[in-house]
């Protein structure tokens, strides 16, 4: 059923949606990761890494948000839900129990660094087929690439 009738050609739309709906998933587990560490992170840097974290997270959340409506607008359904998320993301499991500081820091690095090469692919694929998710692609990644250099400098 299609409530919502896209104005990009077929072939662009499934271009386009594949690129959001990835993107979302990307996002949701993201700040899943984020929260996760956040509550668990130990150590002597704890409360800066702490709060890092939740910058992180509130980036992921609005994010996701954007790119769910960008979804929607197109007349794709996007798909949130937690068993979507755990069967198609592309970061790494966090460890169980209580993360050192410095541990921490470097599986934030690795997600970040996970999600934004993805998202970098939805830049370049999105381009000709949907200049408006091609600049949505664009934003989010030079926000996850600011909390990125952030993360890294935290262990230089």
């Amino acid at each position: 059923m299609y409530v919502v009738k896209s104005p990009l050609p077929d072939d662009d739309l499934k271009t386009v949606s594949e690129a959001l709906q990835g993107a979302l998933v990307d996002l949701v587990d993201l700040s899943l990761v984020a929260k996760q560490i956040h509550w668990n992170v130990v150590g002597p840097r704890f409360r800066s890494i702490h709060l890092q974290l939740d910058e992180v997270v509130d980036t992921a959340r609005l994010h996701s948000d954007t790119v769910a409506e960008r979804a929607s607008t197109l007349g794709v359904s996007p798909d949130g839900r937690a068993a979507t998320v755990a069967g198609s993301s592309g970061i790494a499991a966090v460890p169980e129990g209580w993360v050192k500081d410095t541990d921490a820091v470097g599986t934030l690095v690795a997600a970040l660094g996970a999600v934004i090469t993805r998202m970098r692919e939805r830049v370049n694929s999105t381009g000709d087929a949907d200049p408006v998710s091609q600049d949505i692609f664009i934003g989010i990644t030079a926000d996850l690439e600011k909390h990125h250099w952030m993360f890294q400098a935290e262990n230089g």
